[in-house]
């Protein structure tokens, strides 16, 4: 099996110096957000994260490629580091701390790229989780002062706690029925949004979650998290990975039951 060590290493590197240019910014007065064209913002701070870690990896990874969700792809070949510089710009701009870094390493398989090494950092929350294939999944301020993740055993949806981000998606995409009906169902449901549910899956303090709508960036570091941490990461399809165009996470237990639900059409 391949050595991550290095390359979470790095990516932790590459994690500090975008908490620092970010919280530089975080409730700035004169903070400049535009609207891109798909009608999200985009802030300084999202271009300025993101040249900071591209910069960096330029320099120590000079042949692996580069996915970012603001200035694209760059290069080529079996290594490619997946960059969303701020994810949860819409909390960010208002100063809600429930945003993060997420830097992921995806390398070429069996059934395309997939991540190999994941860093969530949210530094406005004081919290950080990270994972590399095969050395499981961890929450802490450092690589040396860290806990160990893992899911929950909880294994009835009467009994789950079912984390989501909005309504507005799943009644566009004719799902809304299906996840009403899960919420229905569950013990306990909270609209915490973006990449904060996956962290709670892998910690185990919420059951399962989803979204209908996802771009690879926002998908690639919160799947290897999850999945180290001993859950399952798949789209709606049911397919495994960050591929979809969309998500469900649980802890294994409930994600049968998980994608039924929200498969259900009205």
């Amino acid at each position: 099996m391949a050595d991550y060590h290095d390359d979470l290493r790095l990516a932790h590197v590459l994690a500090d110096a975008a908490d620092a240019a970010t919280m530089d910014r975080f409730k700035a007065l004169d903070l400049k957000v535009e609207t891109k064209p798909d009608m999200t913002p985009v802030s300084e701070a999202d271009r300025a994260a993101e040249e900071l870690i591209r910069g960096q990896l330029q320099r120590a990874r000079p042949r692996d490629a580069i996915l970012g969700e603001e200035y694209g792809v760059e290069g080529t070949g079996p290594r490619r580091w997946v960059i969303d510089p701020i994810d949860g710009t819409k909390n960010y701009v208002r100063g809600v701390p429930v945003w993060a870094t997420l830097i992921s390493l995806m390398e070429a398989g069996e059934g395309g790229f997939q991540p190999v090494v994941g860093v969530v950092s949210a530094p406005a929350l004081g919290r950080r989780w990270w994972a590399a294939k095969g050395l499981g999944a961890y929450t802490g301020r450092s690589l040396s002062s860290a806990t160990r993740l893992h899911v929950s055993k909880v294994a009835d949806v009467s009994d789950a706690s079912f984390a989501y981000s909005s309504l507005s998606g799943w009644e566009e995409q004719g799902r809304l029925d299906g996840f009403l009906d899960l919420t229905r169902a569950c013990w306990r449901t909270r609209g915490y949004g973006d990449f904060w549910p996956y962290m709670m899956v892998a910690e185990g303090s919420v059951d399962m979650c989803a979204e209908p709508e996802l771009s690879l960036w926002d998908m690639a570091a919160n799947a290897i998290v999850v999945q180290e941490a001993g859950g399952v990461f798949t789209g709606l399809d049911g397919k495994h990975g960050p591929h979809s165009g969309n998500a469900a996470a649980s802890n294994g237990l409930l994600h049968e039951e998980l994608l039924g639900y929200l498969n259900q059409r009205s």
